[in-house]
């Protein structure tokens, strides 16, 4: 599992942002980074592959993600993402920044948070004329300037691209960025920020200034699933990352996540993933090894 944190820090293209925008591939990667990055590596950084002709397919958390032109698919930190060997035929951009640059943004993105659960944005035929004249201008502001720009007008034309992929991740699929949309994107916030102290559903309903059955009724329209198996399958999501990219035994795992039992963390890992934590293992070592 190759590890990205500090990987882009001699990349960045603004001397004070920790940012990268890359157009049609003309900025080239050395190859070391390159070799990396299309391997499957934990992100450090948020990242994101707009595609204006063509089609790929990215690997997230072990899901094959295929986006065709007019799409966009989104990773966050922590994730495990593999990028595909491009094609010269397609035409894409890529985008990558860590949490200070956006720490400096005027405002929050609850898409962000994924509250729907898809890391592809679809837009439509205005927003993607106006999603691809923003990335190239940011592409251009980055590298066709005399001189560096003041990053005060790279964070505006950066918070511009970023609220046209808020809108269409909400209207692409049908939902608005409503009030319920943002309390569902409470309810993860919460549940990510304690999430190996495994709060039960009365207490984060309590904090959410909601009662059980109206959280249950929130995650399930937005999700699906209850509050209870949202955050147990979040669990397991996080107990496969780890183990892409370390070596763990059931227990440190099962202890880490703040499970008390790891009998019943190894029970549950198998009903979730359909292996046993040894399998899955093992499987990750015969992908490395091809």
């Amino acid at each position: 599992m190759q590890e990205t944190k500090g990987l882009l820090d001699p990349l960045w293209h603004h001397d004070k942002l920790p940012l990268m925008i890359n157009e049609n591939c003309r900025i080239a990667l050395p190859e070391e980074v390159l070799g990396k990055l299309q391997q499957p590596h934990k992100l450090s950084f948020y990242y994101f592959v707009y595609i204006d002709q063509g089609s790929e397919t990215y690997t997230i958390d072990l899901q094959d993600i295929t986006i065709s032109a007019g799409q966009l698919i989104f990773g966050l930190p922590n994730q495990i993402f593999t990028n595909p060997i491009h094609s010269p035929a397609n035409h894409h951009y890529h985008l990558s920044f860590d949490e200070h640059t956006l720490a400096l943004l005027p405002q929050t993105y609850a898409f962000l948070l994924n509250p729907l659960q898809t890391p592809v944005i679809t837009f439509d035929p205005e927003a993607r004329q106006r999603v691809r004249a923003l990335q190239t201008n940011v592409f251009q502001l980055l590298h066709a300037a005399a001189k560096p720009p003041k990053a005060e007008i790279v964070l505006a034309h950066l918070n511009a691209l970023l609220t046209e992929y808020n809108s269409a991740y909400f209207e692409g699929t049908g939902h608005q960025a409503n009030t319920r949309s943002s309390k569902y994107v409470e309810f993860k916030l919460i549940v990510e920020t304690h999430l190996t102290e495994q709060q039960d559903v009365h207490t984060i309903a309590a904090k959410m200034g909601m009662t059980t059955s109206s959280l249950y009724a929130l995650v399930k329209e937005n999700a699906g699933v209850s509050p209870k198996e949202w955050i147990t399958n979040r669990l397991i999501l996080e107990a496969q990352r780890q183990l892409q990219y370390s070596s763990r035994s059931v227990k440190e795992l099962a202890y880490d996540l703040g499970f008390n039992d790891p009998s019943y963390f190894s029970r549950l890992f198998k009903k979730k993933t359909g292996k046993s934590v040894s399998d899955f293992s093992e499987g990750l070592r015969d992908l490395s090894s091809t």
